[in-house]
This record gives structure tokens, sequence and C-alpha cells, in this order.
């Protein structure tokens, strides 16, 4: 079992372009009605750059980019397209056949990086990226539109040294879209119905106790934790420009350094921060 202290810890991550199609995807915004503005294409490239940046520069990440794919409009959103921890890597299998597609690229470099390359098998199961939360102790998988029991199978199976329990997601939302980790023992939940019984569910599947830190707007709950040296805590979440009383209540997070990133556009193709990116620990250090 991979040691706590080492929850947060990254040497690489893995992104993708984003290609000229992704302007004209049909935009599913989580939890919206349809009604979503038309993606800005040169608002998308400026905040993917600065999104890249971080992970290069504040993060200290050796970043792998793969190309734009124009026949794949909704590849940049690479954290759909494998589960990892540790040295294993399960690639998923999307409920959107046409995004199984993305995953090839994604497997050629997840094998040269020397990686336990974990494929789905099973037709029956949908899995995607999002709808798993890792906490550095167990695994909850949202059961939703996108992912089913089965695809909670293949996480189980995979990751045998870790419970994996399974948590209802109503609509059209991913686990994800309202939750993620601000630490080893924290979680940071949105404000919504779906949010609070998610919430509520997860505590009574856990044997351990997480702290919550809860923020009025559900999106801005997606955070991307991670830890630098020894003791330097990291939180890149929504900015303030995109939801203003949502940044607050991060600010109770003692000796830790908030990055504010926005991405308005990919959040229009139902994206979050984390699932920009594939993050991995090559080093396995403690």
């Amino acid at each position: 079992m991979a040691n706590i202290s080492s929850f947060g810890k990254y040497t690489h991550a893995i992104v993708r372009c984003i290609p000229s199609s992704f302007g004209t995807a049909e935009t599913t915004a989580e939890g919206s009605d349809g009604a979503t503005e038309p993606v800005d294409l040169a608002k998308a490239h400026r905040q993917y750059g600065v999104y890249t940046g971080i992970l290069r520069q504040k993060l200290g990440l050796q970043v792998i980019e793969l190309a734009a794919d124009e026949g794949l409009p909704y590849s940049t959103l690479v954290g759909d397209l494998a589960v990892i921890q540790g040295d294993t890597a399960l690639l998923t299998r999307p409920w959107v056949p046409s995004r199984r597609d993305e995953i090839s690229s994604v497997k050629k470099v997840l094998e040269e990086l020397k990686l336990r390359v974990v494929e789905v098998t099973d037709e029956t199961a949908t899995l995607d990226g999002s709808d798993v939360l890792f906490t550095g102790r167990e695994f909850f998988v949202g059961i939703s539109k996108w992912t089913n029991h089965r695809g909670a199978e293949m996480v189980a199976d995979a990751f045998r040294d870790f419970a994996v329990s399974t948590v209802p997601v109503s609509g059209t939302l991913h686990l994800r879209s309202f939750c993620s980790m601000a630490g080893p023992d924290t979680v940071v939940i949105g404000s919504s119905d779906v949010a609070k019984k998610a919430m509520k569910t997860m505590e009574q599947l856990t044997d351990h106790h997480y702290e919550t830190l809860t923020v009025p707007d559900d999106p801005a709950a997606n955070c991307i934790y991670a830890r630098l040296g020894q003791k330097s805590s990291v939180l890149l979440h929504r900015s303030a420009e995109e939801y203003p009383n949502s940044v607050q209540p991060f600010q109770k997070l003692q000796d830790y350094t908030l990055i504010p990133a926005a991405c308005t556009e990919v959040a229009k193709l139902g994206g979050t921060l984390s699932s920009c990116s594939l993050l991995i620990n090559k080093k396995l250090e403690i």
C-alpha cells in the first residue's frame, strides 16, 4: 500500500493540446440545461497555457504534451482516460464511445513511463476518470451517467490494496464535478443537494474521518492538491473571477500556497481543473 505521506507528490503530468474542433464540440456543461454559451477557442488556449505553465513552473512537473487531434474534440480532457495510483495506471472506458479513441496515445505515454498499464476489457463496463476520487487511503467511485458498477469493479480489480466504495451521482455530473481532495485528510465539497448527499454517503462508507471544506459553488470544489518537498502544500483552484464566493473558504487552509486558475471554456464541455491533466509520481518518493 502506498505510504500516505506520498499523497500529493507528483513528478510528471500528461496534458493534450486543444484542437480547433474543441470550439465546435457540443457544449454539455455539467448541470447545465443545454443553453451553454459557445466555446471561446482563443480564451480556451490562453487558459490552457496558464494551466500548463502552473504545472511546469509552480509545481515543477515534467509536462508531457500530446499533440492535438482534430478528430477528437474532447481529447484535452485527459483526466477521464486513466486512473493512476503508484505505479499502476488503469485505462478507462468512457461512456461516450467516440472518446475511447483518445486512449491509445495516453496508453503509449504511460507505457513509456514504465507504469503497469491495466485495461478495461469488459465491454459492459463504463468508467470515466472524473468519477474516481482517490483520498490517499481509499477510492470512491461515482456511479453516474458516465460510470457503472462494472466500471467501479474494474477500479477495485486494478487497485487491490485499497478499499473501493461506490457513491450514487445523479444527473449529468461526475463525482469530481463537486468534490476533490485538499490534502490527505480534507475533502473539498460543494453545497448542492447532490454534493451533500454524496458526502454523507462517503462518510457512511469510510472508516476514516475526513475534514470537509465546503464551498458555495459546486464547480469550485474541484481542485488539484500537490505537495512540494516535505512540508509545502499547494492547491490549484478556480479563480475569483469565476466563483468569487468560493475563494474565501480556501483561506482556512493554513500554510498552503493557493493558485487560482480559470477553466471557463473546458467547463462548457463538462471539464474541470483535474480533468485537464493526468498526474503521475514516477519516483514514488516519500
